[in-house]
């Protein structure tokens, strides 16, 4: 008994020398590859190589909406960390932490601080501005800094490679603010934002944002960091004389509420009024809790943009623990992102280690210099694996409490939303989500992750809004500036055409058909719109139209009203209404009427009309004759005979005059088609040689703008107007070509003179001002050619301005209901209205195309009536073929065949002569031939039985 245990503890002994000899080499080998910095993943690190613990710096301002939320949920997620026997086993994490206190420049030296402690990572800061500095620190140091809270979209670029958001972007924030700002149908917006970097970078992306939207910031509006509430009622005050009513808040969580404070003691917060707050808003809300009566009547009716964090049960895990925590303080956005940093550094540090990295600090070769400083900079050590541990953050993928924590290419987190929320009675309601993936939506973000990206127009939806003073229906956004400053109006001073614009000695001090135009329109708005009108120009000779309206570009005039023609170089300067009447540049010449013709007989057909219906009188003619030569004695006789009657029958059939009568089926047929198609074609002639002889036809030796420009001759165009360049630029024509004519008689007396009398040959002008010209000419000149441009007359306003899309709705009105025709004919009803162009023979000319339809008919009812007629033909030929013994009788049909050999070899000639047979006779040979077979069979009937009756 003694001796076995003997025996087991001297096993015991050799089991545990084997052990320590087993063991020992491994541990060895193990620091081998750590001294080497082995990033080799497959063999855990032995625990000996692991620290027992590793700092990481959290540095955020602890009295703050942000800092009272982060600080708990950075405890809770280390005392997790710490708890949890999977992630850094052996390995304590340690959190030192360091109060910004709100100021760059203690931030800054905070940070420095926590390098002194040889983080590995630091967590913050939470203001952009302070992240700006200390990010220089971390490049130095090579030390990564998360941030959960810094969301300016410029810490992203390539100038602060250590810095990484574990937040969202405040770039995809702005971009759904422009996506609400477009879905609403607001083209413009004022900014107000703190006047720091997390606030002008992120207005900054706002307002590119915005464009992209075809809308644009019109103005920015900066407050400035810890401002009182005066500051911001002088700066309320001066915004709310502007005419945009959307305002886009985004300054900082706990200063915030002072702006809708002091914009709900300036009546501010009423009907018309959008105000559009970011991110900063619901972290407010958010924190508070319990939100007093008092702070939600400052918000009613905003729009706010929330983080968007999808439910999990991890996220309700850590809201329940958050309740238990901090019964009395809400949970915001941040804290979620505060605790998922923290667990980021941690699983990116155990992978660190497993990778049998290790944490090493060295002193910075830049930093010895500052040694005879009192700051104490050469303190500060260089984290030697910073680089690497930094690649293995940015290559994590895990869930946290805010979602799947992945980043991109460009260091931002993936699948970035939003939650939009509306602001009423008691607190916010969503009323829909954003997403980089499908825009605005009222379906939650994940569930469209798996459908391709959708970000069109119609694809975006949100439910009602309330907006301020309980409206249901999006505000105008716009309103008529209450400043006291009227609208300073343009009006071209003309010297001719003066009833479409013209000086006024009665207020308002301009008359004409443009003016009454835009007065209707401006009183159908529903704003009063206080305005002046200023005459523009000498009153000597019409103005220059882009001169006009680069006043307009340069804020000289608010607006220019007149006929002002809407072209594409001033559509890249101002924004031009719906067009009130349509214009374009026509050709006016000198019209003579034309000389009779004796051979106007052949006007009303064109060469090829001539050409195609003489072919067809003599097609159907000659199918006409195939068809009744068998049948009718008419088409019979000799061949001078047949040709006469070919000719006679074909052109007798225009006047219905024809003297042979028809009398096979096929014969009739095409001739009832034939005679249809006659009688649509005499018609036509009748018709169109009745409106040549009978209408007075004129003639100008200028064609159009075609032979003008092959011309060398003057041309004469207004004063002032685009004409002149559109002829000079765009159709090449010499600038000494160009006359400039100031009033309606000049045009008449250079139209009368002409070109060789130092006038001009033509006048290119636009068709409104060519009615009139022509009107008061008595008719003695006309358009020539086509009008070769088209386009219309509109008021220029200035670039984006929102009065002209209200005032081309009010054009539109005007149009729907009748009001533009009635002034149209209250200045411009004309007492002697003639004929505009020349009509040109050439195009009053009947061609082909017109009866192609009736020939195609025709032709086909030919067709088939020869291919029935040959059938027939070839049919009876087949009969006619010799049988047996019937040699004798062919002969006779043929008329001098020699043999019936011929006959059974089908003939051409043979067939030609059987064609030419009467069908009378072809019937009765065919009768004959039947009889005669008949015969045939019943002689030899009969010879069969007298033979069998002789048989015994």
């Amino acid at each position: 008994m003694m001796r076995g245990v003997s025996m087991v503890k001297a096993m015991r002994i050799i089991l545990l020398c084997v052990s320590v000899l087993w063991i020992f080499p491994e541990e060895c080998a193990g620091k081998s590859n750590f001294s080497r910095n082995s990033s080799s993943s497959t063999a855990s690190p032995p625990l000996s190589q692991t620290p027992n613990s590793v700092n990481v710096g959290a540095l955020f301002t602890y009295d703050s909406f942000i800092g009272r939320a982060a600080k708990p949920a950075f405890k809770a997620a280390m005392d997790d960390v710490n708890a949890d026997q999977t992630v850094l086993k052996g390995t304590k994490l340690n959190i030192v932490f360091q109060d910004s206190n709100c100021s760059g420049f203690i931030g800054t030296m905070g940070a420095l601080q926590l390098m002194e402690t040889q983080v590995v990572a630091a967590i913050g800061p939470q203001s952009s501005s302070i992240a700006h500095m200390i990010s220089y620190v971390a490049n130095e140091l090579h030390v990564p800094l998360l941030s959960f809270a810094a969301t300016d979209p410029t810490l992203s670029s390539l100038q602060y490679p250590y810095f990484l958001r574990t937040t969202q972007n405040d770039h995809f924030q702005m971009h759904a603010v422009a996506d609400l700002v477009s879905y609403s149908g607001w083209r413009q917006v004022i900014a107000i934002f703190v006047d720091d970097e997390c606030g002008r970078n992120g207005v900054s992306v706002l307002g590119d944002a915005l464009a992209k939207k075809r809308a644009r910031i019109s103005h920015k509006a900066a407050i400035t960091p810890g401002a009182d509430a005066t500051s911001i009622k002088d700066l309320l005050v001066s915004v709310n004389l502007m005419a945009s009513r959307v305002y886009v808040v985004h300054v900082n969580p706990d200063s915030g509420l002072n702006v809708f404070s002091v914009a709900k003691s300036l009546g501010m917060m009423g009907s018309g009024y959008v105000w559009i707050s970011t991110d900063w808003l619901p972290t407010v809300l958010d924190s508070m809790g319990a939100v007093d009566t008092e702070t939600m009547d400052l918000l009613q009716g905003v729009v706010a943009f929330r983080h968007y964090t999808a439910e999990s049960d991890a996220k309700r895990r850590f809201m329940e623990r958050w309740r238990n925590l901090r019964p009395k303080e809400g949970l915001n956005s941040y804290a979620l992102y505060a605790y998922d940093s923290v667990w980021l550094i941690a699983r990116a540090l155990d992978v660190f280690f497993r990778e049998n990295n290790r944490v090493t600090f060295s002193n910075d070769p830049n930093l010895h210099k500052t040694k005879s400083s009192s700051l104490r900079l050469s303190a500060l050590s260089v984290f030697n694996e910073g680089e690497r541990f930094l690649e293995i953050i940015l290559g994590m993928n895990h869930t946290g409490v805010t979602g799947p924590i992945r980043f991109d290419s460009e260091r931002n987190r993936v699948n970035p939303a939003y939650e939009v929320l509306n602001i009423e009675g008691t607190g916010p309601r969503r009323v829909g989500y954003w997403s980089n993936h499908s825009g605005l939506s009222v379906v939650p973000p994940e569930t469209l992750y798996s459908k391709p990206p959708n970000t069109s127009t119609a694809n975006q939806r949100l439910y009602g809004i309330i907006w301020p003073g309980e409206v249901t229906k999006p505000p105008r956004g716009w309103v008529f500036p209450n400043n006291g400053k009227p609208l300073k109006i343009a009006v071209p001073n003309r010297v001719s055409y003066k009833d479409y614009v013209s000086k006024d000695k009665n207020p308002p001090g301009v008359r004409g058909y443009c003016i009454d135009v835009f007065e209707a329109a401006i009183e159908l708005l529903p704003y009063p719109v206080p305005r002046n009108y200023i005459l523009y120009g000498d009153g000597k000779k019409n103005p220059s139209y882009d001169n006009l309206i680069n006043e307009v570009v340069a804020d000289n005039f608010d607006v220019a009203v007149g006929d002002i023609t809407i072209v594409t170089n001033r559509t890249r300067f101002v924004d031009f209404t719906q067009p009130f009447i349509e214009s374009g540049l026509v050709v006016v010449a000198p019209v003579k009427e034309a000389k009779s013709s004796p051979w106007s007989f052949l006007k009303p057909f064109t060469i090829e009309m001539w050409a195609v219906t003489g072919a067809f009188f003599l097609f159907v003619g000659a199918i006409v004759w195939i068809l009744e030569h068998r049948f009718n004695h008419e088409f019979r006789g000799p061949p001078r005979r047949q040709l006469i009657t070919i000719f006679w029958f074909s052109f007798s059939t225009m006047f219905f005059s024809h003297r042979e009568n028809t009398v096979s089926s096929l014969g009739r047929l095409v001739l009832i088609i034939w005679l249809f198609v006659v009688l649509i074609i005499n018609s036509s002639y009748t018709a169109s040689l009745t409106s040549i002889l009978t209408v007075q036809q004129l003639t100008s030796r200028i064609e159009g703008i075609d032979s003008l420009i092959t011309s060398n001759e003057p041309i004469g165009v207004q004063d002032g107007t685009f004409a002149r360049n559109y002829l000079v630029n765009e159709l090449n024509i010499s600038p000494h070509r160009i006359v400039p004519l100031r009033d309606e008689e000049h045009y008449l007396s250079a139209l009368q003179l002409g070109p060789k009398a130092g006038g001009v040959a033509a006048i290119v002008d636009e068709l409104p001002y060519i009615e009139v010209l022509l009107t008061n000419s008595n008719c003695k000149y006309r358009t020539v050619g086509q009008e070769f441009t088209r386009t219309g007359w509109g008021f220029a306003f200035q670039r984006d301005s929102p009065l002209a899309v209200d005032m081309s709705t009010a054009i539109l009105q005007l149009s729907e209901e009748g009001e533009l025709e009635k002034i149209h004919r209250k200045w411009l009803n004309y007492k002697h209205e003639c004929s505009m162009q020349i009509q040109n023979s050439e195009t009053s000319q009947l061609s082909l195309k017109s009866f192609w339809g009736l020939f195609l008919i025709c032709g086909i009812t030919c067709f088939i009536a020869l291919t029935v007629f040959f059938w027939r033909v070839f049919w009876q030929y087949q009969r006619l073929l010799p049988d047996t013994g019937d040699e004798e009788r062919v002969s006779e049909v043929t008329e001098g065949s020699r043999s019936g050999r011929g006959l059974r070899a089908p003939s051409f000639k043979e067939l030609v002569k059987i064609v030419d047979k009467r069908e009378a006779e072809i019937k009765e040979i065919l009768k004959q031939k039947s009889s005669n077979k008949l015969k045939s069979s019943q002689s030899g009937a009969g010879s069969s039985h007298s033979q069998h009756s002789e048989i015994p």
